[in-house]
């Protein structure tokens, strides 16, 4: 190497296959048992990863589950072929859960992938997720890709990372690029427990795999039609019954057909019909056409049509509220008008957090949920407003779901901001949301 290009970083070697080939997909009783018995053979941690059709349909079901074992190769399953007619676990899957649950699992943003994988009958029982511990590590780039490049100086191509995984046969090259995703996690997980340790932040990180194992199913959202994109622009309670009863009529029929509710009508289709109340194909066609709607609206006008008149029959005293009923704290974008002495306190407390997480390099987010310092800062503890009480602090801290070391951390910095009388002072060119 010339002396003029020694200190030039070099560049990450691409990975293009596993090391043992890409494996053929598993679609039958026989093939899965002989996986499984691979499985058994194996030591340590099990890397696992499910691809899902998001974007296309309606479930959030794996249609690939790829996992990996040191000692145990390297498997693909088709889990369509295994589903039963009670939504139970398949035996298989039974077995090969109780495989898992004898060692650790390790999986890239965990909580996208156990529920279709907990649906399947797959439930570890220990834990660790390698786009979280990379954010609590420090690490400025968490993607699976940029992970494996920085810390094992190889490249993963992510060209298929958006393809409709529902798609039977399953492309050659869509199968290489999960089974990538599987090949190098066991190694990429040593990597970063070695970070977290140094740092004295594995126990952090082993709460939080921990949390995420324990976590009950999330609720039923209510109002799930309030977060169709773009609806805080609308400012009258007539224009959100048709919103209301628009999505509901799509969410009916996606769900019927199994298809992601945008391929039948965007949220900025639907929210554009909501405001100009076409009655006849044509009319739709000239309120969709400038939105760019591409998606499958006009097979479907039928019942978009019909989903306006019966919106529009609505009667008044059956409108929707401006806000969601049941809410327990009020849009934050308004505290500082409305409620001054509660965004005080929020706006000291967000910037002693967002100090406190470069020290520690972590992300604010990952430091206290953002959510959950809004919560604390509108209904604080009363013992805690008055004077610096950071038993109070911590105690409420824990009661809305943060973990013990973020509640020590943080109990400190809420008991300060609680004092303050005065929110921190805006430079003319911040805007709300950096506060």
């Amino acid at each position: 190497m010339s002396e003029e290009n020694q200190d030039q970083p070099l560049a990450a070697i691409p990975l293009l296959d596993p090391a043992g080939g890409t494996p053929r997909v598993i679609v039958n009783e026989l093939e899965f048992s002989r996986a499984i018995d691979s499985l058994k053979n194996g030591t340590g941690a099990f890397a696992i990863d499910a691809e899902r059709a998001s974007g296309y349909k309606y479930s959030s079901r794996a249609y690939l589950i790829q996992i990996k074992r040191t000692g145990g190769g390297l498997h693909l399953i088709d889990p369509i072929p295994f589903a039963t007619e009670d939504g139970s676990a398949h035996p298989l899957f039974q077995d090969l859960n109780q495989l898992v649950r004898s060692d650790e699992v390790i999986l890239h943003a965990s909580t996208q992938d156990l529920p279709c994988l907990r649906e399947v009958g797959l439930n570890p029982a220990r834990l660790f997720d390698t786009e979280l511990g990379g954010r609590i590590a420090g690490l400025p780039r968490v993607g699976l890709g940029a992970l494996v490049e920085n810390l094992l100086d190889i490249s993963l191509a992510k060209e298929h990372s958006a393809v409709d995984w529902s798609i039977r046969p399953l492309h050659q090259d869509w199968l290489t690029y999960a089974a990538l995703d599987v090949e190098l996690l066991v190694e990429l997980r040593a990597k970063i427990s070695t970070i977290l340790e140094s740092a004295g932040k594995a126990e952090w990180a082993r709460e939080e795999f921990a949390a995420i194992l324990d976590a009950p199913p999330a609720a039923p959202r209510k109002d799930p039609w309030r977060r169709s994109s773009g609806i805080h622009k609308i400012k009258r309670r007539d224009q959100l019954a048709i919103i209301k009863t628009l999505w509901h009529e799509r969410d009916t029929l996606a769900r019927a057909l199994d298809v992601a509710p945008g391929k039948l009508l965007t949220d900025t289709a639907l929210l554009g019909l909501a405001l100009h109340l076409p009655k006849t194909r044509l009319e739709m066609e000239k309120v969709l056409r400038p939105l760019g709607a591409r998606a499958r609206w006009f097979e479907n006008s039928t019942q978009w049509l019909n989903a306006i008149r019966v919106g529009m029959a609505i009667p008044e005293s059956h409108w929707p509220t401006l806000r969601a009923e049941g809410e327990s704290m009020p849009p934050v974008k308004i505290w500082r008008d409305k409620f001054p002495a509660k965004f005080a306190p929020l706006s000291h407390a967000r910037l002693l957090i967002e100090e406190e997480a470069g020290k520690l390099s972590i992300p604010p987010e990952n430091l206290i949920s953002p959510e959950l310092v809004r919560k604390f800062c509108w209904n604080p503890p009363a013992s805690a407003t008055a004077s610096r009480n950071e038993g109070a602090v911590l105690e409420t801290l824990l009661a809305l779901g943060a973990r013990h070391w973020q509640a020590g951390i943080i109990a400190p910095l809420l008991a300060t901001a609680l004092l303050e009388r005065e929110p921190v002072p805006v430079a003319s060119s911040q805007t709300e949301s950096e506060l």
